[in-house]
C-alpha cells in the first residue's frame, strides 16, 4: 500500500505532503491545479521518467519520497531479495534530481539504480493514465493486455528471447549463404588465378632482379664488341704478345747495357703483371654477364609477365606471392563456408523449432485466456451501465514476431442486433473509459497488493453512469488500494479519503497545495464540482445526497 508521498521543489510545488489510506483515495481540483504534477512526481520516484525542472531559482534539488507498506506484497519482497535490499514491512523510496539533471535514487537509504527502482515500482503501483484509451485502437496493446491478464509475462519474455536468437542465427545463415554464393560464382576464376600464380611462382624481389638483369644484358649487348676488342688488345695478339716479344728482344741485347736494360725488363715484367690483372678483370666481367643468346628475350618475357599479373590483380609485383596465398586460402575458405552454412542451417532449425513451440504454447494460452477474459468482462460491464454490451477478444493468425504469431483484437457490440466490431470504432468516448476500467479491474483481479491509480478514468461520462463508475472503483478499493484523479462529483463522493489540490498565491509566488477534506469541507468541494465556482445551497444539498448514497 502507498502510505505517503512527499514532494519538494517540483514545478509549482515547493513543499507538499500527502498521506494516503486504505480503500479509495480521491484527488480533485480545478484543471491546472497540479494534479498531474503529483502523478508525475509519483512516477519519478518509482523510476518512471524524469522531472522537468526544479522550482527554486537558486538551484535547489528536486526531491520526491514515497513511503510504502509491503507487509503483504510478496512480489515486492521477491524483487528486493533479488536486488539484495534489506527491508521490513516499510519501504522508503527517495529520488533526487539536481539542477544539472542528474538523478540519484535510494531505497531505505541504500543507493540504487533507476532500473532497480523501476522494478520495485512495478510491484507497488499500477498507473492507468489518460492515454490508455487511445491505445485501445492498437491491436498490439490488446495483445499485451490479454497476456497480462493471462499472466504470460515469463512466457512472452522467453518467446521474445527465442525469436531474437532465431533471427540472429537466421541473419548469420543468410550472410554465410550470400558469402558462399559470391565465392562459388568466383570459384572458377579463383582456381584459374591461383593455378596461374602457383605455376608462375613469382617471388618477392624478383621484379627488381629481372629489371637489373635486363639492364645489364642490354649494356653487355651494347658494349660487347668493345669488350672483345679490349680483350683482344690485351691478349697474346695484342699487348701481352708484344711485351713478351719486346722482352725477348731485350734479353738478346742485355750485354749492351745490362743495368739499364735490366731495369727496362723489370718495368715490362710489372706491366705484364698489371696486364694480367686487367685480363682477369675483363674475364670476370665477361663471365659475370655471360649469357645465352636468347637470355635477354627470356628475361624480358618473364619480367613483362610478372608485371602483367601485378596489373591484373592491382598489386605491386612483390605482392604477387601474397595474392597467391590469399587465393589459395579463399579456395579453402569456400569449403569452410559450406561447413559453416551446414552448421548454421542445423542451428537455425533448432532455434526455429524452439520458437514455434513457445509461440504455440503462447497461442494456446491466449485462446484459453481470451475465453476467461470474455467471461470476466461480461461480469464487469453490467455494473458500469454497459447493458446489452458484448465484449469478445478475437484471436487470429499473424506473421511470426517477437511476441508470437497471434493478432488479438478487442471487439464489442453495444447493440444486440449488430455484430461485434473494433472497440475503438464501436464504443463512444464515455464507453471507452468504462471499457478501460472494466479491463483494468479484470487485470487487477490477482494484484491485491498493488495500488491502482486511475487518472480521469471517468472522462466523458456523468450522472448515473459516473455514479456506476464510482461504485465500481469503490468496490475495487475493497480488495486493493485505489487512487483516482477525478472531475466527477459522483466518483469523488465514493472515496474513503479525499484530497483537494489547488493553486494559491503565496508572497507573489503561485504554489500547489493539497488539503485533506472531511465533513463540511468535503461536502463543499463536491458541491463546487456540481455547480462550479459559486456553491449554492442546492449544490450542497446534492452533495450531501451523493455522500449519503454511498
Amino acid at each position: 500500500m502507498l502510505c505517503s508521498l512527499s514532494v519538494r521543489n517540483v514545478l509549482l510545488i515547493s513543499r507538499l505532503d500527502i498521506e494516503f489510506g486504505e480503500g479509495l483515495n480521491v484527488l480533485t481540483g480545478e484543471t491546472g491545479a497540479g494534479k498531474s504534477i503529483l502523478l508525475d512526481s509519483l512516477g519519478f520516484v518509482l523510476g518512471r521518467g524524469v522531472l522537468q525542472k526544479p522550482l527554486a531559482a537558486g538551484g535547489e534539488p528536486s526531491e520526491v519520497s514515497a513511503s510504502v507498506d509491503i507487509s503483504g506484497n510478496q512480489l515486492a519482497r521477491s524483487v528486493l531479495d533479488d536486488l539484495d535490499i534489506s527491508a521490513g514491512n516499510d519501504l522508503l523510496i527517495r529520488r533526487v534530481m539536481l539542477a544539472s539533471g542528474r538523478t540519484s535514487s535510494f531505497v531505505n537509504d541504500q543507493r540504487c539504480t533507476v532500473e532497480a527502482v523501476g522494478r520495485i515500482g512495478e510491484t507497488i503501483v499500477e498507473v492507468h493514465g489518460q492515454s490508455d484509451e487511445r491505445w485501445l485502437a492498437s491491436t498490439a496493446f490488446h495483445r499485451r493486455l490479454l497476456d497480462q491478464f493471462a499472466g504470460h509475462d515469463e512466457l512472452v519474455r522467453r518467446t521474445r528471447r527465442s525469436w531474437q536468437d532465431w533471427q540472429a542465427e537466421l541473419r548469420q545463415l543468410q550472410a554465410a549463404r550470400s558469402e558462399m554464393e559470391i565465392a562459388s560464382r568466383e570459384r572458377d576464376y579463383t582456381e584459374h588465378a591461383a593455378r596461374e600464380l602457383e605455376e608462375f611462382s613469382p617471388t618477392a624481389g624478383e621484379d627488381a632482379e629481372l629489371d637489373n638483369r635486363r639492364s645489364l644484358l642490354r649494356l653487355y649487348s651494347r658494349f660487347q664488341e668493345n669488350l672483345a676488342k679490349a680483350e683482344s688488345a690485351t691478349g697474346s695478339e695484342g699487348a701481352d704478345g708484344m711485351i713478351n716479344e719486346a722482352l725477348r728482344w731485350l734479353e738478346s741485347a742485355s750485354q749492351l747495357d745490362e743495368e739499364r736494360i735490366g731495369r727496362i725488363v723489370q718495368s715490362l715484367d710489372r706491366a705484364l703483371s698489371e696486364l694480367s690483372e686487367a685480363q682477369r678483370l675483363l674475364d670476370d666481367i665477361r663471365r659475370g654477364i655471360d649469357c645465352e643468346p636468347l637470355e635477354i628475350e627470356q628475361v624480358e618475357e618473364r619480367l613483362f609477365a610478372i608485371r602483367a599479373l601485378a596489373r591484373k590483380h592491382s598489386v605491386h609485383p612483390d605482392e604477387l606471392a601474397e595474392v597467391t596465398r590469399k587465393l589459395t586460402a579463399d579456395l579453402g575458405k569456400l569449403d569452410h563456408l559450406q561447413e559453416e552454412v551446414d552448421r548454421l542451417e542445423q542451428s537455425t532449425s533448432v532455434r526455429q523449432d524452439e520458437y514455434v513451440r513457445l509461440a504455440e504454447d503462447l497461442s494456446k494460452g491466449r485462446t484459453s485466456a481470451a475465453k476467461l477474459l470474455d467471461a470476466a468482462m461480461a461480469r464487469e460491464v453490467k455494473p458500469l451501465r454497459l447493458n446489452n454490451t458484448r465484449f469478445e477478444a478475437m484471436l487470429s493468425d499473424d506473421s511470426p514476431g517477437p511476441e508470437g504469431k497471434n493478432r488479438v483484437a478487442f471487439t464489442v457490440s453495444t447493440n444486440p442486433s449488430m455484430p461485434p466490431g473494433p472497440i475503438s470504432q464501436i464504443a463512444s468516448g464515455g464507453e471507452l473509459s468504462r471499457f478501460m476500467l472494466a479491463l483494468k479491474v479484470c487485470l487487477m483481479a490477482d494484484t491485491q497488493d498493488i495500488c491502482a491509480i486511475f487518472d480521469e478514468i471517468d472522462r466523458g461520462i456523468g450522472g448515473a453512469t459516473a455514479n456506476a463508475v464510482g461504485r465500481r472503483l469503490r468496490a475495487l478499493a475493497e480488495q486493493s488500494q485505489v487512487l483516482v484523479v477525478t472531475h466527477s462529483p459522483q466518483v469523488a463522493a465514493m472515496g474513503h479519503h479525499h484530497w483537494r489540490i489547488e493553486k494559491v498565491t503565496d508572497q507573489d509566488h503561485v504554489q500547489t497545495r493539497a488539503h485533506r477534506l472531511d465533513g463540511g469541507s468535503r461536502r463543499d468541494e463536491i458541491a463546487r464540482m456540481l455547480s462550479g465556482e459559486s456553491v449554492t445551497d442546492e449544490a450542497r444539498a446534492a452533495a450531501i445526497s451523493l455522500l449519503q448514497a454511498v
